[in-house]
């Protein structure tokens, strides 16, 4: 949302209109990823700090340094802050940046995967291990070999296979990438190596877990997001073309891909018959909410669908300070997903 629009809300009124009150008010969190294990749900979001870092398109103000785990009995409980799960300086590879995490369970052991930026300034991918899905976790001493950009998503699908989707442009640096190696950062400019507007969008990655959860067993390949007509979407699309926050959940044997449109607010979603794709743009999940960034997961519980996300409202509009919320969804007959309004009318 735009800073001019930002600075004329009144706040207390925005507050009483949101569909979902912030799940913890005591510290600032963001980007949730939320899943059930054993019973609870467990949420693992980015941890919100005012580090006063410059505000830039890098995302440099967003200077995460460790994670939380938020745990909740049920849908309707209290949400308990579950204190720091892993932090930045127990990552030999990791400088900074914690950005958005996710999570999954095998075998009894729970894996957070984590993007940081290592010490030469480039966003990788890494994989922390517990007993516990509250942690504390142990990192790996090194990033997933051939990862690269941000926000993780780890889904388990029905055979037992693990798959990871990942990717974010501007700061996430996914247009630097477009070679298949690192493009120098120079100038230091985040729309930088971003296709003309009558080009096909970059695209998200995906790629199958090796047994252990702990590397790519395939190269990333990626991932297509179509229109109606069968044709990839296009960079100057940026009403419906993939920016950042990827997710992955199946319904009635349809795999839906949904995520974050960046810099026009929204979260959006498409469909396909398999875990690579392709799919096809079916339309706006979220609408924009108050603060920059929009990044969610969705996780069904008891029958029933949330879609978990953040906004500023807590923080007055501070882009950087976000809180998490929770709101179910519904499915229409045929498979699509009813929009929400973050705030009522």
């Amino acid at each position: 949302m735009p800073e001019d629009t930002v600075k004329h809300i009144d706040f207390t009124e925005l507050n009483k209109k949101a569909i979902s009150k912030p799940l913890i008010s005591h510290i600032y969190t963001a980007d949730p990823s939320a899943h059930v294990f054993n019973g609870k749900i467990y949420i693992y979001p980015s941890h919100d700090i005012d580090a006063g870092e410059a505000f830039d398109d890098l995302g440099s103000h967003f200077a995460m340094e460790d994670y939380h785990v938020i745990s909740m009995d049920s849908i309707n409980s209290e949400a308990v802050d579950n204190g720091v799960a892993l932090h930045v300086k127990d990552i030999p590879w990791a400088e900074k940046q914690l950005w958005a995490p996710d999570a999954h369970e095998k075998d009894g052991k729970y894996y957070l995967f984590f993007p940081a930026k290592a010490y030469d300034g480039i966003f990788r991918i890494g994989v922390a291990i517990s007993a516990s899905p509250t942690g504390p976790f142990t990192a790996q001493p090194e990033a997933i070999k051939g990862s690269f950009s941000i926000d993780p998503a780890v889904f388990k699908d029905d055979d037992g296979n693990y798959y990871m989707y990942f990717g974010g442009l501007w700061g996430g640096q996914l247009q630097r990438w477009r070679s298949e190696s690192f493009n120098p950062d120079e100038p230091k400019n985040p729309t930088a190596f971003i296709p003309k507007d009558n080009e096909p969008a970059l695209l998200p990655l995906v790629a199958k877990l090796t047994d252990d959860l702990l590397e790519f067993s395939e190269s990333p390949k990626q991932l297509e997001i179509l229109d109606a007509a069968g044709n990839l979407l296009l960079a100057g699309d940026i009403g419906r073309r993939f920016f950042e926050a990827s997710w992955m959940h199946k319904y009635n044997g349809n795999y839906y891909f949904s995520y974050s449109t960046g810099d026009t607010h929204l979260i959006c979603y498409a469909i396909g018959d398999n875990p690579y794709g392709p799919f096809t743009f079916q339309g706006i999940l979220l609408e924009p909410v108050v603060g920059w960034t929009s990044h969610h997961s969705i996780c069904e519980v008891e029958n029933k669908w949330y879609l978990f996300y953040h906004d500023s409202s807590l923080s007055n509009g501070v882009t950087h300070l976000r809180s998490v919320k929770l709101a179910e969804i519904t499915y229409n007959v045929d498979g699509t997903i009813v929009p929400l309004k973050p705030y009522t009318d």
